[in-house]
């Protein structure tokens, strides 16, 4: 089969390799859809980890082709979704609850084959089944936005808050979204693309500023008067890291869900964040939140049919990080079997 492998920074191959046989609890997926994120691009430049050699791909769909020896609710021919990350179950965070923190986690696509593939292989308890309608590339917006979802309960909104999101990608139109599904009473959103400007506005943004144009730290300060109640960085970056700090309230909550660089700093004032009261969070992956991805985006309480949407074959794998990382999409979803 076809896939692309990671093998060390800078070097991503399109490859044959065969199949090894199913072990138990596992089951045989033929990929239909595998978006890339962000995450992927760090991966592939050196700045986020993996486990290589490793086929990339961790949000991705596709149907059972072969269900092994497994006996459950889930069978050949299904349509399923893969909810990458695997907890060990035994260490110190799992045993809290805390699943996604585990000491030895490890992610279909990041540590173990992926979704970058024709076919791959995932422990039957990954596998998510699918409503038979329900097309492949909605069902590979559930892992971002599963994300997403323990993202905006990290940030602790409540009802008539005003909410910054920054930055109008993919996962900050996401947020634009489920802040308002938690009560926000307005939600501002930073981005100097207009094509993701016109977006933000179809999905309900009440206000949206071009940082190429606008201050945002005045203009968010004018808008509110005090700051924003909750400020969530959806960039990855450190200037806009920084920001997020700047323009929250007193009192406020300041989430970093962007992924910077590993080994990139900001500079922050102790006294600042002592005077303020501020909380800074951070959110990782994905704990429990995966069932209610796919009930949002299966009811249309979080949408997807206004993103510009670039599909690409498993070869043009390299075409489509570049648009990743340029900006040029607001999602890049490989078919590997087309």
């Amino acid at each position: 089969m076809k896939v692309a492998q990671f093998e060390k920074p800078h070097v991503l191959r399109v490859i044959d390799k065969p199949l090894r046989a199913l072990a138990a609890g596992e089951m045989l997926v033929r990929v239909d859809a595998c978006g890339i994120c962000g995450t992927d691009v760090h991966i592939v430049e050196g700045t986020s980890r993996a486990t290589p050699p490793v086929v990339l791909g961790h949000e991705y769909a596709g149907t059972v082709e072969d269900e092994g020896t497994v006996k459950g609710t889930i069978h050949a021919g299904d349509h399923v979704a893969i909810d990458p990350n695997i907890a060990c179950g035994r260490c110190y965070y799992c045993r809290r609850g805390l699943v996604h923190l585990c000491g030895n986690l490890r992610a279909l696509g990041v540590d173990i084959d992926g979704g970058m593939a024709q076919y791959c292989i995932v422990p039957v308890d990954q596998l998510y089944r699918l409503p038979s309608a329900m097309s492949p590339e909605l069902s590979a917006f559930i892992e971002p936005v599963s994300c997403a979802v323990h993202g905006i309960e990290k940030a602790r909104i409540q009802s008539g808050d005003t909410v910054v999101v920054l930055g109008g990608g993919t996962i900050g139109l996401l947020m634009l979204q489920l802040a308002r599904n938690a009560g926000a009473a307005r939600v501002i959103v930073t981005e100097p693309l207009e094509t993701k400007r016109s977006i933000a506005r179809l999905l309900g943004a009440d206000v949206i500023l071009n940082p190429r144009e606008a201050d945002i730290r005045s203009a968010v300060l004018d808008l509110t008067g005090a700051g924003a109640d909750v400020v969530i960085e959806c960039i990855g970056r450190t200037d806009t890291a920084h920001l997020a700090i700047e323009i929250a309230r007193r009192g406020g909550t300041v989430e970093w869900f962007g992924v910077c660089p590993i080994g990139q700093t900001v500079a922050v004032e102790p006294h600042g964040v002592y005077f303020k009261e501020l909380t800074i969070v951070g959110s990782y992956v994905n704990p429990h939140t995966f069932d209610r991805a796919l009930a949002l985006l299966q009811s249309g309480r979080v949408r997807t049919d206004p993103f510009k949407i670039d599909r690409f074959p498993l070869e043009g794998i390299h075409e489509a990080l570049r648009y990743q990382r340029e900006g040029l999409t607001l999602k890049c979803i490989l078919q590997p079997n087309t």
